[in-house]
Order: structure tokens, then C-alpha cells, then sequence
């Protein structure tokens, strides 16, 4: 073989893929292109075995090894794969860009029909020059009479390339890293790596510091013994172990002493049958729980799961899992990663999840996507967001089938799954119309109601103030079923339990997104109108008395606004049927809507102060009192308790107002005791 030397051969019109490729990715990348090549050539090697085209020796590994230095700064990332001939290394190496893949399965088409391979050596190899001032490979080609190679660059463009040393089939690439990367030869942060990136991949990869490689092949070299010493062997320990038990020794204890005094075996990095890629129907329960726990490390079990499995019109694979996130969107820690061919890629990329359901946890391997993806590419491909619409069909078809077929079970997970869901409706239109049908709502009775079921509800006319209005004629009239809800069942029990009194229902709607969720029903639903029940005191909740007199009204308004020292206080006079109700505050829902989506631009009342009404019941002993003593010495006193008698029921009181309230009731306990 002739020593060669000379340049890189870089052409102009493969810079631009190699800068595309590159230019964006993490550093610590180069283990994934590395190992995966490694992988490619181990995969190569048993195809071309199982072809006829190659011969493997009884007993040869299939592995990866990646061996890292920390003293020396060093990583050698070993396959026993299929190697390389000097007439290769200067084809796939010297020649940057060209892709080893292509032409080997141009060569053998007729004979396999895996096109996923992606190629042992070509621009992924050069990754490692992110890291390294100085890279070697060492090979040898499964060629018959192929002789060892050996090449070596300096991260310029010039290489020099010789007859090398290596005499087992395979490649080991080294590299000398520069000062900047020297944590990457730590073995931490190399399993770190290596277990994000290449956890499922096809063959098996270990990691060894030099000194634990050194044994590794000192115990292997040890293993390999003739048939007849090893039968010698065993007939030595037959005999000695008579001689224990006739000497009254515990053969059993010799042999667990022995066993303790061996090295543990090593473990491979790489699951080489992750569970997405067998069938459905082959994989357990038990299976899916404890890939899950592997994961995601989340040692709480996941509520259910779905299965994609998909070859046409594009391969797609993966488990969806759907935890427990009763928790608001924002803080949901969903983790969606994304494979190409069981190689790692990234964790949630929208352009190819929908956006909702990154609040969940799953993989999904589809190897028609780079393995270096483009989001601003991804944003205007069609093949992208035809994996997208499909992912969230198979999501919405799992939910209309639990809905339907599981239905106790569904109503159990909806308090845990309503906010993904609804979360999808809103940033989904064909999300929602997939599953509307199966959207739930539970009342004040712990049932559950469907959208149909509100559909169905009693209706009534009221005011029409989208219709067109003609000069001299009423305001049109439209068809209206208002649906009454609660966001919080403590705070608004005081409610809750008028309403329940009044033999009338209402849903509970507790999570931030139901404002926005809500708004958008009504939109697709033109009857629907949602109203919180604590909005306006409806005609249910009155006494059959004759109305409140106006008198009574101004007489109450003024003694509040006195007390409470506001002028613009708002008051209603109402005869309300529970007499032990003092008062209410109302706020109109279009207010409190208004409210709610300031807030989620972090705009908070704009500095004003609620626009609530005060809702005054005459039935109410202590109302009675206050109108009947509008001068007397603990009016003004009783005044501020009935008003934030009212407030605590209506939303959260701010600290000082609080303890204010604590402070004047228990002066007004105090007046209990003289």
C-alpha cells in the first residue's frame, strides 16, 4: 500500500449542506454521528453475512465501545462493523460529502429492502472535528485480503493517510480534543450523552474509561479457549469440588466466594428493542409501565397510553402517554422526544408534534425526518404536517374511544386529562370538531354532562345584540340556554348551595384555560351562553314576596356608601328565599371575562377596583338591623362585615383586607361577651 498525502477535497456546491448541518447544533452531538455511523457499519456487516457476501468468525461481537480518557483528553469510538478499504477511506473520507449509503444500497438493491440506512462514513464523520484538533481512524476493511488503514487530520484540510495496524475487522476512530471540549472524556458526561442520544439504538454500545477497556479485553482474551482446556477445566472443579464436600466444605460457599471476587459484566447503553418498535398486540401492560418509568423517570403510573404504528404513506412509530397533569398548561413538564430511526434527534419540536400535546410524555421514531431538523424548514413542509395531522388523529380517536367504549374509566381520567384537552381545542380547530363529542363537563352532583347534554338543556329567549336592528322595531329575540358554572366550589359555596337549594345545576369549570375554552363553545355553539353563578341573582333565587321598595333600595345604598366610604359603590335590594344570606357580590360575566384576559396579559384591573355589585338581602336579620339603626353605634362596623361577608365568596381577599376581617370579627365576638 502507497502513504498518501494530500487535501480535502471540498466542493463548492457540498459546503453549503455541511454549514446547514452544522451550524446550528450542539457541540456534544459528535457522539451521536459517530456512534450511529459505528452502528450503520455493524448493521452493514450482518446484512452482507446474511447475504453470503461476507463471512463473520464464530463468536465475533457486534457492539460499539466508546472509551474515553480523561487524562489524556482522548475518545475512541470502536465498531465491528464492516470497515473500510484505502481505496474507501479516500472515497468516503477525503471526498467530504459523499454519502457511503447511497452507494452501497444502490449496490445491493435487489437484495434488501432497508433504505434507512444512513451511511457509515460522510459528513457526520467530520462532526468530530467540533471537538477535536486532531482525528485518526484506524480500519479494516471485511474484504478479503483488504489490508489496515490508517488516516489522520489535523481539523485542516490536510490528511495523511498509510498502511495501518488493526487486525480485527472494523474501525476505531480517536479523537485528541481541543482545550474547549475536555469535559467530553469525562465518563459522566459521556454516558450523559450517549444515554440521550443513542439509548434504542440497533446495536449494542458500551462505555469504558481507557483502564476499565484495558481489563475488558484481558477478560475477553481470557474467555477464548480451546473446547478441551475448557472441558479440563470443568473436570478440575468437579474433583475439587468433591474433595470440599468429602472435607465437610460448602462447595456452594466456594462458589459464591468466586463469584463475588468477578468483575461485573458490562451493560449496554443501547436498548436494541425498544418497545415502540414491536406491534402492539406483542407488548404488555406491565411492559408500557415499566418503559414509561425508564424513560421518563416518573415513578407515577401514566392514566393510558397510545400506540402509533404506522407504514403508510409514511413510516412512523411511537407511545404516547398521557399523565397525570391536572396541574395548569404552563407548568406542565411534558417531554415529547423525537427519533429518526432510533436515533435521538431533539425533545419537543412543535413542527412536527402539536403544540398541546408537548404536555404529554412519549417517543415517536419516524425515519423520513433528517436527523438534523430545520424549524424554520419544518414550518413550511407538507410532509412535516402531514405526520402532525396524524398524530392528532390517532389522539382524538383514542379519546373518542375511551369515551365511548370506557366510559366510567374516561370520567375517571377527565380530571386529570381536561386541561391537555381543552388546551388542544383551543390551538386545534380540527382537534375540537374530532372531539367535541367527547368533552365533559361535571356538575354539582359529580356527573358528567357532554356538550350534547348542554345542547339540551331548557332554553329561553332573551335580547339579540349581534342581530341587525330596524328603526321603530323591538330588538330582535334569539333562542338561549345559559349554562350556570363554578370556578371554585369552596369559595363559592355560599352560592352553590342558593343554586343546589333552588333544585338548579351548574358545571364546574376550575382551570384557567376554561375562560378562554368556554368563549371559544359559545362561538362554535350559538344557543351556548356560559354565566358563573355568582353573575346575577336570578328569579329562581327570590322569595315570592312582592318587590323591594324603591325607598328601602336608596335608604340601603347611602348607609353602605357612608360606611364603606365609596361614592360609587353599586347596591341591589334583593328578597332573597335563604334568609341566613346576608349578601352577594355580582359581576357581570362580560366584566369578568374582561378581567380574566387582562390578566393573561399581565394587565391586573387596569388600577381599578372590581366593578362588583352589592347584593343586599331585607330577608337577612342583620340587614333588617342595619336599615332599621342606620345611626346606631356599630352600624358602620357591621356595614364593612356584611360587605366582606360577601367578597370572601365572591374571589380571593388581598392580605390586608384579610386581616382586617380576622381583626373586626373578633371585635364583633368580643360584643357577644359584655
Amino acid at each position: 500500500m502507497e502513504n498518501k498525502q494530500g487535501n480535502l477535497s471540498i466542493n463548492s456546491e457540498n459546503l453549503f449542506p455541511i454549514i446547514k448541518k452544522w451550524l446550528y447544533s450542539d457541540h456534544d452531538i459528535f457522539y451521536r454521528e459517530l456512534i450511529s455511523n459505528g452502528c450503520d457499519a455493524v448493521t452493514k456487516l450482518h446484512k452482507l453475512a446474511g447475504m453470503g457476501e461476507v463471512t463473520i468468525p464464530e463468536g465475533k461481537k457486534e457492539r460499539v465501545v466508546v472509551v474515553v480518557d480523561e487524562k489524556e483528553h482522548t475518545i475512541r469510538v470502536i465498531d465491528t462493523g464492516i470497515g473500510m478499504t484505502f481505496e474507501e477511506v479516500d472515497e468516503y473520507i477525503n471526498q467530504i460529502a459523499f454519502s457511503g449509503a447511497t452507494a452501497f444500497i444502490e449496490k445491493y438493491k435487489d437484495k434488501t429492502s432497508d433504505d434507512q440506512i444512513i451511511g457509515h462514513f460522510g459528513l457526520g464523520f467530520y462532526s468530530a472535528f467540533m471537538v477535536a484538533d486532531q482525528v485518526t481512524i484506524d480500519t479494516l476493511s471485511c474484504q478479503e485480503g483488504a489490508a489496515p488503514v490508517h488516516w489522520t487530520c489535523n481539523g485542516g484540510t490536510e490528511y495523511s493517510m498509510e498502511e495501518g495496524a488493526r487486525t480485527e475487522v472494523g474501525t476505531e476512530i480517536t479523537l485528541y480534543l481541543n482545550e474547549d471540549s475536555y469535559e467530553f472524556s469525562h465518563e459522566y458526561r459521556a454516558r450523559e450523552i450517549i444515554e440521550k442520544y443513542c439509548s434504542f439504538m440497533p446495536v449494542e454500545i458500551y462505555l469504558f474509561t481507557t483502564e476499565a477497556w484495558e481489563k475488558q479485553m484481558e477478560r475477553e482474551a481470557t474467555e477464548v479457549v480451546e473446547p478441551e482446556a475448557a472441558e479440563a477445566a470443568e473436570t478440575v472443579e468437579a474433583e475439587e469440588a468433591a474433595e470440599n464436600v468429602e472435607g465437610g466444605e460448602s462447595a456452594e460457599e466456594d462458589k459464591e466466594e468466586e463469584e463475588e471476587k468477578k468483575e461485573p459484566e458490562p451493560q449496554s447503553l443501547s436498548d436494541t428493542n425498544p418497545l415502540w418498535a414491536k406491534h402492539p398486540n406483542d407488548c404488555t401492560e406491565e411492559e408500557y409501565k415499566e418503559f414509561y418509568r425508564k424513560v421518563f423517570h416518573d415513578y407515577k403510573e401514566p392514566l393510558f397510553w397510545i400506540h402509533l404504528n404506522m407504514d403508510y404513506p409514511f413510516n412512523l412509530k411511537g407511545i404516547l402517554y398521557f399523565p397525570k397533569i391536572n396541574n395548569e398548561y404552563e407548568s406542565a413538564e411534558g417531554t415529547i422526544k423525537l427519533y429518526n430511526n432510533r436515533v435521538f434527534i431533539a425533545d419537543n419540536i412543535k413542527e412536527v408534534i402539536p403544540e398541546f400535546l408537548l404536555l404529554l410524555k412519549g417517543v415517536i421514531d419516524c425515519p423520513d425526518l433528517p436527523l438534523n431538523v430545520s424549524r424554520s424548514a419544518l414550518q413550511n413542509d407538507g410532509f412535516v404536517k402531514k405526520i402532525s395531522d396524524y398524530i392528532t388523529k390517532k389522539v382524538a380517536d383514542k379519546l373518542n374511544a375511551l369515551c365511548n367504549t370506557e366510559r366510567e374509566s374516561y370520567e375517571k381520567y377527565w380530571e386529570d386529562i381536561h386541561p391537555f384537552i381543552k388546551y388542544g381545542c383551543l390551538k386545534d380547530e380540527k382537534f375540537y370538531d374530532r372531539v367535541k363529542e367527547s368533552l365533559l363537563f361535571r356538575d354539582l352532583s359529580a356527573k358528567y354532562l357532554t356538550l350534547k347534554d348542554l345542547n339540551e338543556m331548557p332554553s329561553h329567549m332573551e335580547d339579540d345584540p349581534a342581530a341587525p336592528k330596524e328603526e321603530g322595531k323591538e330588538t330582535p329575540l334569539k333562542e338561549v340556554i345559559t349554562v350556570g358554572y363554578v370556578t371554585d366550589e369552596v369559595q363559592q359555596s355560599q352560592y352553590i348551595k342558593m343554586y343546589q337549594d333552588a333544585g338548579m345545576n351548574a358545571v364546574v369549570l376550575p382551570s384557567n384555560l376554561d375562560s378562554p375554552f368556554i368563549t371559544m363553545l359559545e362561538q362554535k355553539n350559538e344557543k351556548l351562553h356560559f354565566q358563573r353563578i355568582d353573575a346575577d341573582v336570578t328569579g329562581d333565587l327570590r322569595a315570592a314576596d312582592e318587590a323591594v321598595p324603591q325607598e328601602t333600595t336608596d335608604t340601603l345604598t347611602e348607609i353602605f356608601r357612608k360606611a364603606l366610604d365609596r361614592e360609587d359603590l353599586a347596591v341591589k335590594v334583593e328578597n332573597l328565599k335563604d334568609e341566613g344570606i346576608a349578601s352577594m357580590l355580582t359581576l357581570s360575566e362580560e366584566s369578568r371575562r374582561m378581567q380574566e384576559m387582562l390578566k393573561m396579559y399581565g394587565i391586573s384591573d387596569m388600577g381599578q377596583d372590581t366593578p362588583a355589585t352589592l347584593v343586599l338581602n331585607t330577608r337577612n336579620p342583620l340587614v333588617r338591623y342595619i336599615l332599621e339603626n342606620r345611626e346606631g353605634e356599630h352600624t358602620e362596623m357591621f356595614c364593612k362585615q356584611v360587605y366582606d361577608l360577601a367578597a370572601i365568596s365572591h374571589e380571593p381577599m388581598k392580605a390586608d383586607a384579610m386581616a382586617e376581617f380576622v381583626r373586626r370579627s373578633n371585635e364583633i365576638m368580643l360584643l357577644l361577651t359584655k
